[in-house]
């Protein structure tokens, strides 16, 4: 009877014994993971989709007369959004139109080719605007990546043809001024063009048009509502300048450099894998004051460890595709999982981890 007792005590010892191997194996082995996997396969999953956020503003004052858009609307690049009383513009031009033909039926002069030349001006310096603003957008894309090369070199010729558009304008305003014969020596004529092609320019400024690709979002804006130019009146976020931030531990940055590939998940998106590399990696981040009324902070500790410092990453993603075809969202919770150039089953399983992760967003 003593000797069964002794047994079984010996097979619980044995039994609790094999248990707490196992356990400290365990978190050895957890600990050794999480080792590797954050030097050579670190994630986040303290990602945020980000985009840029613009706040169009008329570039002349007026009372609107027709909202275009509506709020959460998908727009494409020159859409119109919101239509400015034209109205005393227009007569800004007719009356500008009105002093320029005065003041050179005062010296005797023509002035129909000169009205259509100065027309021909202001529409080409508008093109030229459009333009630059459209090449500076592809170049920071093509630059990113997002968008190949001859994307840039497309933007850049346009802007090249909308220069060469606006020095040919300008030469067949300067030779109807010449053919008017004693124009070149009239400030008052000189004068008279530059203000047309002032109330031509605002003229066409009363239409506002979106930028690129994007979405209108938190509108509150009505027929009727008068606005200064300047004033924001509509949000919209950029679709075609897309990235995400995720947040690293300092200990996970030692094998992350620009270019290097990303996989991400999204909780909008449970199940599938997109592609994505890491943009850059932030300088700095704020930790707090250090300084009070001219001394120096410091600040006591609230907790047994202190917390790891997180640095931002900018991960690079082609964005259009995501606002297009999927239900992502501008702050959308994001999991990345950048793909260093070291062990290459620490990447396989952390990317299998991470496609486990994706298929539970179904439930969360």
């Amino acid at each position: 009877m003593a000797r069964a007792s002794q047994t079984q005590t010996d097979q619980s010892v044995a039994g609790v014994k094999v248990a707490a191997f196992l356990i400290i194996l365990i978190a050895v082995a957890i600990v050794v993971w999480n080792a590797l996997a954050d030097r050579y396969a670190p994630s986040s999953s303290r990602s945020t989709f980000s985009a840029q956020v613009i706040q169009i503003a008329p570039r002349v004052s007026g009372r609107a007369v027709d909202v275009l858009v509506q709020d959460n609307q998908l727009v494409q690049p020159g859409d119109p959004l919101f239509q400015i009383d034209a109205e005393p513009y227009e007569l800004a031009v007719k009356t500008a139109r009105a002093r320029l033909q005065e003041t050179v039926q005062g010296i005797n002069a023509s002035t129909s080719q000169i009205e259509a030349a100065q027309a021909q001006v202001a529409q080409a310096r508008v093109n030229v605007e459009k333009a630059e603003a459209d090449a500076d957008r592809m170049t920071r894309l093509v630059d990113r990546g997002v968008m190949a090369q001859v994307k840039g070199d497309d933007a850049q010729r346009a802007l090249d043809a909308a220069k060469a558009a606006l020095e040919a304008a300008e030469s067949q305003a300067e030779a109807a001024r010449r053919q008017l014969g004693d124009v070149d020596n009239s400030p008052q004529i000189d004068a008279a063009q530059i203000a047309l092609e002032n109330a031509e320019y605002d003229l066409a400024s009363t239409t506002v048009t979106a930028p690129s690709f994007g979405a209108i979002s938190n509108l509150h804006f009505a027929v009727g509502q008068f606005v200064s130019a300047g004033t924001p009146v509509v949000t919209f976020i950029d679709g075609e300048d897309i990235w995400i931030s995720a947040e690293f531990r300092e200990n996970q940055l030692g094998n992350i450099k620009p270019g290097a590939p990303v996989s991400v998940t999204f909780d909008a998106v449970p199940g599938q894998i997109f592609e994505a590399r890491v943009g850059s990696i932030g300088w700095g981040i704020s930790a707090g004051p250090r300084q009070a009324n001219g001394l120096p902070v410091s600040a006591a500790p609230t907790e047994w460890f202190e917390p790891a410092r997180r640095i931002p990453v900018r991960i690079d993603i082609d964005g259009l595709p995501l606002a297009q075809e999927y239900p992502v969202r501008l702050g959308g919770k994001v999991d990345v999982l950048v793909q260093t150039q070291g062990s290459g089953w620490v990447v396989s399983v952390a990317s299998a981890l991470q496609r486990l992760r994706s298929k539970l967003s179904y439930l969360y």
